[in-house]
């Protein structure tokens, strides 16, 4: 049986394996813990995981966006210039 260990703050820990005869021990659940959380923590009265990090936490965890490379920039600008050209030589924005 998958069981779910978690800390004196109900705080997600590890998971293990023991066997259906073995008694639970105090400090685990065999509810699994859903995906998706950053920071797992557990409810012994609902008998359920939540999420408990921080919006501020979550987010110090997300990548820096990705900053474009000079070609792809360069890119950009030619076909904005070569935008404007084509505008002005109909006699101005359409």
């Amino acid at each position: 049986m998958q069981i779910f260990y978690y800390d004196e703050n109900y705080v997600y820990l590890y998971e293990d394996e023991i066997s259906e005869y073995d008694e639970m021990p105090k400090n685990a659940t065999d509810v699994r813990p859903q995906e998706g959380l950053y920071l797992h923590k557990f409810d012994p009265r609902k008998k359920a995981w939540y999420e408990s990090a921080s919006k501020e936490y979550i987010e110090s965890l997300q990548p820096d966006p990705v900053r474009p490379d000079d070609v792809t920039m360069l890119k950009k600008q030619v076909a904005l210039l070569t935008l404007q050209v084509s505008q002005m030589q109909r006699g101005g924005a359409s």
